[in-house]
């Protein structure tokens, strides 16, 4: 392998497969600057040419204040301070001249020019690029300094309005965002019925009132029985098809047409318009949350075609549910609301924030539970969650649930179609089947995971993918299981409706649930064949390219075996009603309820599958409305998690953002690393590409842009003594060396000068100082130190890098994509690689670098590259 040529000063011996920087993986060259806004790239070229200035910016007197109609102490102070600094000129003028000879030419005075802050500092920042980390310390330092300047530049009655609306536009975007998000569920859930019925039937125009786009149940409003109802029409009415076996195989057939059909339309737009708008969405918000830039995730096209595609899929009838994607259209709607507002828009920091706080609008009207859905932000997704996040999710989950409501798109008073309310309490007793019942939630959650994880693998080994052919299929088989199965055939949500009610006078019972005698044999066989031919179906459901959650089809397959096991015990007790396990029911009153098993049941998957403990017994308690069953929950829930961490600490979305290769350090993670030190596991200096203080030029610096592709760059004094001056990014040394020779006082050529480090005899006008663009205070560790330490730094600071050092000589640097390497363990060839050198004994290689690259350089190739430097 032949290494480009290199310019003087560039010291380069990384294999080419390794990248150093906030993320190694991907491999893009440097976006071009015309992708930047044009604001932004204005801004930033009038900054190379404005005065820099290391001192803080003076404040200026406002234009109208209060004290000015009231003049006393402060006005006189004001007064003297400014007649001080004008009895002060040659002080400010030495200083001028000393920071002309380090800015390249730029005057500068105390009172003139823009705070930079992070000159001297973490250095200005041009942006993010795709599939990056962001730096959670410079968002928030930034965010810190724009309030600083706000509170002391702005006095007065503008001031204090300024304030005023600097601190309501986050409350303007949640509420914005609760009530957007209420609308589109509201749509959603209306157009998915209507889609889901059309498989059936449809509403003809008719004396009973009847219209086209009237679902089943608003076309027959006010007929308890759907035979009576004058203008719904089944497709063997519709066809004229008279008897039995031709009606059934005619309404056979059109359900399973329009699910495949259906199912193909949501996988097309998918494809075609928005790539990011499949599956549910919540991996990949764990990892934007936890720093990692997703462009596109969020956008428009991804907002319409999520809902859409979502009411396609949720109407096809296959094992999916919609409750995780309506969190990635909360997030979405959040994200474009925020585009105005520059203070959100613009900080990645607290554009998490908002983020976290609009996940729980999509829990909220998604269950009806707007504490749940906070829990859920804090429990599930959220990697940094302060006290004000918590409030304003709150008021975003509120807001949306209100919307909800008072949209009413079921018009029977709920938010969801399967709230219940129960009127019995459970007996002591019962405890034994709760515990079964959390035990099989989470061997439930431990193989389903397992299921689809293999699933999805074999899926990803395909050379040639085929969505639309796996949807299809996929889509044909739910289709037709689900058609001859009385309780698989129905939607999911009316299924668990009927699951979770109460068998009382009255009530209506369309799937048999609340017969008793021999029939409830035959229905309990029919719920754990449907509970178990669910469990497949949705094992290779979710994943597919279509929008798909797992949350309702988890709870669905824990209610049925759920009810099972409640119908069950009501038949024990009820033939052997002195057994003294029962002792304590009453006489003639039913002492087995098997609704509050189903909702167990149901509770037990759902922590089996995604590893929740909190915000799912909250969700439940909100669902039913009575605080009489949060014990049996909790120890349902409580029982599943701890059975299911037996087979694997990783809930399904963990596993998913697993398979996907994201970079994201789970702060809550309690297994223990690798007990090594840091040096065994970084990228020692002599497999780096740094970048010396001096001895550069324009054109050498872009060649070098030019034959890497790394994301940043140490900068060190020399070679021989490589002392650690700081790291410079990839964006901002191609924006820096781009806009140097952009139209300007002073053009620079491709043979001018280039330094990181003060020159007192360089011609500013002949030379160029990169010092602002370079971070002169990275983060350094000792390369002594355990990884167990620096671990926790990248979980508890969000990190992108750690830079090594002894007594400030450069040694080594780690990445967060490389210590996610560390910690994901085997299964990777990178992870197989990086544990053998840990775990091994200390040999030459190791001197010369613990990460080669994936061609198989050996220990005489590294060597001979050295004699050749």
């Amino acid at each position: 392998m032949s290494l480009p040529h290199l310019q003087p000063g560039v010291q380069t011996q990384a294999s080419p497969s390794q990248s150093y920087s906030d993320d190694p993986s991907s491999r893009n060259e440097p976006p071009s600057n015309n992708t930047l806004p044009e604001s932004s790239r204005a801004s930033l070229s009038e900054g190379l040419r404005e005065p820099i200035t290391f001192k803080r910016k003076q404040k200026q007197p406002s234009r109208f204040s209060l004290s000015r109609l009231f003049p006393g102490e402060s006005t006189r102070d004001t007064n003297f301070s400014s007649s001080n600094h004008s009895r002060h000129p040659a002080n400010g003028q030495s200083r001028s001249s000393r920071d002309f000879s380090s800015s390249n030419g730029n005057l500068n005075h105390k009172d003139a020019g823009f705070l930079d802050w992070y000159v001297e500092g973490p250095g200005r920042r041009v942006g993010y690029d795709d599939l990056t980390a962001i730096d959670w310390i410079f968002e928030y330092t930034k965010e810190r300094q724009r309030k600083r300047l706000l509170y002391a530049n702005r006095q007065g009655v503008v001031g204090y309005a300024r304030k005023i609306l600097d601190a309501s536009n986050v409350w303007i975007v949640l509420i914005a965002t609760g009530i957007l998000v209420g609308i589109i569920a509201a749509c959603i859930d209306v157009t998915s019925d209507w889609l889901a019925d059309l498989k059936t039937g449809y509403c003809k125009n008719g004396a009973g009132g009847g219209r086209f786009y009237l679902n089943r149940s608003f076309c027959c409003w006010g007929h308890d029985d759907i035979n009576n109802c004058l203008d719904w029409t089944p497709w063997r009415k519709a066809l004229g098809v008279t008897s039995r076996g031709g009606g059934y195989t005619v309404e056979y057939v059109f359900y399973v047409l329009y699910s495949v059909f259906f199912a193909v339309c949501a996988c097309a737009l998918v494809r075609t318009y928005a790539i990011y708008a499949k599956h549910s969405g919540i991996p990949e918000i764990k990892t934007v949350l936890g720093g990692f830039v997703i462009r596109h995730f969020m956008g428009p096209w991804t907002l319409a075609i999520k809902s859409l595609g979502l009411c396609l899929s949720v109407a096809s009838g296959m094992w999916l549910g919609k409750e995780g994607p309506l969190v990635h259209v909360a997030c979405c709607c959040a994200s474009l609301i925020m585009k105005p507002f520059h203070s959100l828009n613009h900080n990645e920091a607290r554009k998490r924030e908002v983020l976290s706080a609009a996940a729980a609008a999509g829990i909220s009207v998604a269950f009806g539970a707007p504490i749940g859905g906070v829990l859920f932000s804090l429990e599930q997704l959220s990697y940094y969650f302060p006290d004000k996040t918590m409030w304003q999710s709150f008021v975003c989950a509120m807001v949306a649930s209100v919307t909800l409501h008072a949209l009413d798109p079921f018009r029977t008073g709920n938010i969801v179609l399967y709230q219940v309310k129960y009127t019995r309490g459970w007996h002591r007793f019962e405890i034994i089947p709760f515990i079964i019942l959390g035990i099989v939630g989470g061997l439930y959650g431990a193989f389903f995971i397992r299921l689809n994880m293999r699933v999805a693998e074999w899926r990803r080994s395909q050379r040639i993918p085929r969505p639309l052919l796996e949807v299809s299929a996929v889509a044909l088989l739910s289709s037709l299981i689900n058609f001859p199965n009385l309780f698989m055939k129905a939607q999911n949500s009316e299924l668990v409706h009927s699951l979770f009610a109460e068998c009382s006078t009255g009530t209506d019972d369309p799937f048999g649930f609340c017969k008793v005698g021999a029939v409830s044999a035959s229905t309990v066989a029919l719920l754990l064949s449907a509970a178990l031919l669910g469990f497949f179906l949705a094992s290779i459901t979710f994943g597919l390219d279509i929008p798909a959650g797992i949350i309702l089809p988890s709870i669905a397959i824990g209610a049925l075996y759920g009810r099972a096991l409640g119908i069950v015990f009501r038949m024990w007790q009820q033939a052997f009603p002195k057994f003294f396990l029962f002792g304590s029911c009453e006489p003639d009153i039913q002492c087995v309820t098997p609704g509050i098993y189903a909702i167990i049941g149901a509770a037990s998957a759902l922590g089996g599958a995604t590893r929740m403990t909190v915000s799912i017994v909250v969700i439940m308690f909100e669902l039913t409305g009575a605080l009489t069953y949060v014990i049996p929950i909790m120890i349902a829930v409580m029982l599943s998690k701890w059975c299911g961490d037996i087979f694997g600490k990783r809930g399904i979305y963990e596993s998913w953002i697993q398979l996907k290769e994201y970079p994201f350090l789970d702060h809550r993670d309690d297994s223990a690393p690798p007990d090594v030190s840091a040096q065994k596991v970084m990228t020692a200096i002599d497999d780096l590409t740094v970048i010396t203080a001096v001895g550069h030029t324009i054109d050498s610096l872009r060649n070098l842009l030019a034959t890497t592709s790394y994301r940043g760059y140490p900068v060190v004094t020399d070679m021989s003594t490589p002392v650690l001056l700081g790291y410079i990014s990839r964006n901002e040394l191609s924006y820096a060396l781009k806009y140097a020779a952009s139209p300007s006082d002073n053009d620079l050529t491709g043979t001018a000068q280039v330094f990181f480090t003060h020159q007192p005899f360089a011609d500013p006008g002949e030379t160029l100082d990169l010092r602002p663009w370079m971070d002169q205070t990275p983060i350094t560790l000792n390369s002594n130190t355990t990884f167990l330490i620096v671990l926790r730094m990248f979980q508890r600071l969000g990190l992108r890098y750690v830079l090594f050092a002894n007594k400030g000589v450069l040694q080594g640097l780690l990445t967060k994509k490389d210590v996610w390497s560390i910690v994901s363990g085997p299964g990777h060839s990178k992870d197989e690689t990086i544990l053998e050198r840990t775990f091994t004994q200390p040999s030459t290689a190791e001197q010369v670098g613990l990460l080669d690259g994936d061609d198989g350089t050996s220990l005489a190739d590294s060597i001979e590259r050295r004699q050749s430097l």
